[in-house]
């Protein structure tokens, strides 16, 4: 049996086990499908059944890679259950370039497919936690060096941990690749559109802009957007939202900044009601951010990082550059 790596953190007052799952019972990858059912909320749309997923399974015959992070049980103990366990990630072996087959190591590359932490502890930092046990598996057991994935550009949460702490390229903007779907953390009547995400695990990584200049690079560039703020009251809470203008697509600058929400997810879910003009917020940001990634990418400008502000309102940007 290969030996793999485990990993116990201390986050405030609770300890987590990361461990890769090696179960060779069926019974026991359910508890994956249900924590995602927690996460999504998207009753619909399954993994495969627990027989499939335990084949997968790298460990048995297939190239899935099963990460499951357990909070320690009142014991101290860590109890490997659907009730202890946390957060997950899941994906699988696939290839660059199709035409070359599994001929060449080289030409592997892994899907990272699904990444989740249960509500009630997402401000544990385990999102983090859990990819950088991901890059150890992967580059130690797997011996494989690029992962690959996709994410919402409208989620500011997903764009600092991709791009900001890992140093993740955008390869390419998706127009709703995975159709209308709902769930908590999305809405059929806004389009799925994705970033699909290159990371090279074994590059260095430094954000593009230091810390101490976020300020100054958010005073000097101009915005391919302007943002203003609507206080937003419906049967689902209230809060500030941002609310997009007018897009510019001729700007000239080395660098520009592309706003975003603070917060997608609490939009979708507030603005979640029959009223339209409330309603089409969300749709509004990702139909005015697609003609801005889709005009500026094929002029010659990518992403080089993405930068926020903690105060009030919160700023949170794209930072592109002109290439060449």
């Amino acid at each position: 049996m290969i030996s793999l790596p485990k990993r116990i953190v201390t986050v405030m007052d609770r300890r987590f086990l990361f461990r890769v799952e090696d179960s060779d019972r069926p019974s026991d990858y359910k508890k994956y499908e249900d924590l995602r059912q927690t996460v999504w909320q998207f009753a619909e749309d399954h993994l495969a059944g627990t027989r499939n997923l335990l084949c997968e399974n790298f460990l048995h015959e297939g190239s899935s890679l099963f990460i499951g992070v357990f909070e320690e049980d009142e014991n101290g103990d860590f109890t490997l259950d659907d009730r202890h366990l946390v957060g997950f990630s899941y994906g699988f072996v696939g290839l660059k370039d199709k035409s070359l087959g599994f001929s060449r190591p080289e030409n592997l590359w892994f899907y990272s497919q699904f990444l989740g932490v249960r509500p009630d502890r997402l401000n544990y930092g385990l999102g983090i936690m859990i990819k950088e046990f991901q890059k150890e598996i992967l580059l130690g057991v797997f011996q494989i060096d690029t992962v690959v994935c996709t994410y919402d550009p409208l989620t500011a949460v997903n764009a600092y941990r991709n791009i900001r702490h890992f140093g993740m390229e955008v390869v390419e903007y998706r127009v709703a690749p995975y159709g209308e779907y709902g769930g908590r953390l999305n809405r059929p009547d806004v389009p799925s559109d994705r970033f699909f995400m290159s990371w090279n695990l074994r590059k260095e990584h430094r954000p593009f802009v230091p810390r101490e200049k976020v300020e100054s690079f958010l005073r000097s560039y101009p915005r391919v957007l302007e943002v203003s703020y609507q206080q937003v009251t419906t049967e689902k809470g209230q809060a500030v939202l941002e609310v997009p203008e007018e897009v510019v697509l001729n700007l000239e600058s080395e660098f520009l900044l592309v706003p975003v929400p603070s917060d997608f997810y609490l939009m979708l879910n507030l603005t979640d009601v029959e009223k339209p003009e409330i309603r089409q917020l969300p749709v509004d940001w990702r139909m005015k951010t697609r003609e801005v990634f889709l005009h500026y990418f094929q002029r010659g400008f990518r992403v080089v990082d993405f930068v926020k502000t903690d105060g009030e309102p919160r700023r949170c940007c794209y930072l592109l550059m002109r290439s060449g």
